[in-house]
């Protein structure tokens, strides 16, 4: 905010300034002329990495995209200098701060209380914290893609995917409603976790008995705990297609196997050697 002289930063721009030991300079809204220099190199960069317009699936995957073109382009020879842009690159590293030992992370912290259902509302949208948080006060760390939230105790409890303008429906973890289908095993069949996995989990858990749903749902919070949800869900499928039961250690070693890419490659063995061994002895 700027009223004549008077700049006002916002908290976050200043304690990123602070955290890299950098000086401001502001010019006047809609004055490019006062900063001519980095118009050009902003055009530069518009018309030689963003055109044509790049396909991501993410912004992660668009920053790695830019930053191997930048490196492309700092092979080049520097237009007046006649040397590599990547020698003056170095150059000018040697010229700055040394920058800290950790990175600037980037986060709005509010406080928030959680409703009975373990509820809690960012911006426009409904996060569920889980049904163990009903009625406590949490702390919600607001990024640019994610939203965190921590307990009392400022530990993490669980992260989203930031979702912008408004959802109409409760944006949840499935692995935080786990250990609550664990208690009431029952619920399952209303669970909105029931529409997240795959076919065989489903058919599995809609005929087996209570005390088997709950050996499953603990399983998987075990897996989901060392892997993710996906990998302890992927891992409980395989294990029912193959006839095994889903709900006992082996999820969570398969789980664990599959994140780490260690796991064992399916080999196919013929058993036309037994059949040869049969017809042996009915001959004999």
């Amino acid at each position: 905010k700027r009223v004549q002289k008077q700049v006002i930063e916002t908290s976050l721009f200043s304690a990123f300034r602070l955290h890299y030991r950098a000086h401001s300079r502001f010019c006047n809204p809609d004055s490019g002329h006062e900063k001519g220099s980095v118009e050009n190199a902003v055009g530069f960069l518009r018309r030689n990495l963003l055109v044509p317009e790049p396909q991501v699936t993410s912004l992660d995957a668009l920053n790695t995209m830019l930053l191997a073109r930048c490196d492309e382009l700092a092979t080049e020879d520097h237009y007046r200098q006649q040397v590599p842009i990547s020698d003056l690159f170095a150059q000018d590293l040697q010229a700055c701060l040394p920058l800290p030992g950790i990175g600037f992370d980037p986060v709005r912290y509010e406080p928030r209380k959680a409703d009975r259902r373990g509820y809690i509302q960012v911006e426009a949208n409904t996060y569920a914290a889980g049904p163990s948080f009903h009625g406590r006060s949490l702390t919600v760390g607001i990024r640019a893609d994610t939203i965190e939230i921590l307990d009392e105790d400022s530990h993490p409890v669980v992260t989203f995917q930031r979702v912008f303008g408004r959802h109409e429906g409760t944006i949840f973890e499935p692995a935080a409603l786990l250990p609550l289908l664990m208690a009431k095993p029952g619920s399952w069949s209303h669970s909105p976790v029931r529409r997240m996995v795959d076919d065989p989990i489903r058919d599995w858990l809609d005929t087996a008995p209570a005390t088997d749903r709950r050996r499953l749902f603990a399983s998987l919070h075990e897996a989901a705990q060392a892997t993710d949800f996906a990998t302890a869900t992927t891992a409980a499928t395989r294990l029912i297609t193959t006839g095994d039961d889903p709900g006992h250690a082996a999820l969570g070693m398969l789980a664990r196997r599959m994140a780490q890419g260690s796991e064992p490659v399916a080999s196919v063995i013929d058993l036309g050697i037994y059949d040869q061994l049969t017809q042996r002895e009915v001959t004999a």
